[in-house]
């Protein structure tokens, strides 16, 4: 494994890394469990907490396609938690039995606050919980949240104390590296939060300036599981199999977390499995690209979630990314007034680039049936 710097201020000067190549027998396969405090990982993969995506039904969605070892909840409020007439923190903490295991992940300033919103989390069943260092949205920041928090170390670690006192279950963190380039204590927080008692860390490989653009620093990661002995989840720009198993190769990091692919290739944690297991892995069909639209979109429906007709829309800039003529049905969903017609159009289209396993049959039958499905 490549050897990284040993402090915070060495690692900031760096150069990139490049991703490992050659073929699967080079690589390191995504371990096939991790255990973070009681709660096991099976697979080794995470799904990132990620604002107006990772509802219950996107979580459910997610769970179902197979390879998930662990689902979050959208970044919530702590203060929204304890607000008993927040109606938005309650939906983005509402989750399912067959959810499990999940985390429910915070974002404040206040340590009594967070303490206070983490037992109730608690009490609601979560499996653990995380705390969000690492959002880089002004509206956020500006508040001293999410990633506002990189500048005061003395006031994470007062967090960091007031919630390991006030839970039982598995606490968290998930940050980047530093503010900037100039700011890098990554490997400075990570030591903190393991002497605070928590029972893992998340690294997003960038700065808060960078926000989502440039590349995701992986000398970062190794850098962090050099430093620590609880188990370090690496995170950022994971696009393919390939990408998570070189992370694991690159930085010896115990997990992936994987965000913005997964809203794209909702399969991306089935493929990690398969490539793991076999060094290939399958590419969705047409049938199956129908299938796992009209599944998300009916569970949408069926939850009665509010706005589901804006998120089918939002959305389909994603699922259709890839299907032949996809801006054609992107055009026909974008017009649709309603959930039932978004609905309705997605079976048309797809019906017909489908009509050879039957046309009107599809709305109703397993369409993996007709073409091989991704397994």
């Amino acid at each position: 494994m490549q050897k990284f710097w040993d402090n915070s201020a060495d690692v900031g000067a760096g150069v990139v890394p490049a991703r490992a190549e050659g073929g699967a027998a080079d690589l390191v396969p995504i371990p096939d469990a991790l255990k973070i405090g009681s709660v096991t990982l099976s697979p080794a993969t995470v799904l990132a907490p990620m604002a107006g995506v990772t509802d219950t039904v996107f979580r459910r969605f997610i769970r179902n396609l197979g390879g998930c070892g662990l689902i979050m909840t959208e970044f919530t409020s702590a203060d929204g938690v304890l607000r008993a007439k927040d109606k938005k923190a309650q939906r983005y903490l509402h989750f399912y039995e067959d959810e499990h295991p999940i985390s429910a992940q915070l974002f404040g300033s206040s340590p009594q606050v967070i303490a206070d919103a983490a037992r109730l989390v608690e009490d609601l069943g979560f499996d653990l919980i995380d705390l969000n260092l690492g959002c880089p949205a002004k509206k956020v920041v500006k508040c001293n949240g999410g990633s506002g928090l990189l500048r005061d170390l003395p006031g994470i670690q007062r967090i960091f104390e007031a919630v390991r006192v006030a839970v039982k279950i598995p606490f968290t963190v998930k940050f980047r590296a530093g503010w900037n380039d100039q700011e890098i204590i990554c490997v400075e927080l990570a030591k903190m939060a393991e002497d605070c008692g928590l029972c893992a860390v998340a690294l997003h490989a960038r700065t808060r300036e960078q926000g989502y653009s440039g590349q995701a620093r992986w000398d970062w990661i190794g850098a962090v599981k050099q430093a620590v002995e609880i188990p370090v989840i690496g995170n950022g720009d994971i696009r393919m199999p390939e990408d998570a198993c070189a992370m694991v190769t690159q930085t010896g990091c115990d997990a992936v977390m994987i965000g913005r692919t997964a809203a794209s290739n909702p399969w991306i944690f089935r493929q990690i499995a398969q490539y793991a297991e076999s060094g290939g892995y399958g590419e969705p069909t047409d049938a199956d690209r129908y299938e796992m639209i009209r599944t998300y979109f009916q569970m949408l429906i069926e939850e009665e979630m509010p706005g589901a007709e804006g998120k089918m829309k939002q959305f389909a800039s994603w699922f259709t990314h890839g299907v032949p003529g996809g801006a054609a049905l992107r055009k026909a969903i974008y017009e649709a007034k309603t959930e039932r017609e978004i609905l309705g159009r997605v079976e048309e289209f797809f019906e017909g680039i489908l009509g050879r396993c039957g046309a009107g049959t599809l709305a109703r039958a397993d369409v993996g049936t007709c073409v091989s499905p991704l397994h």
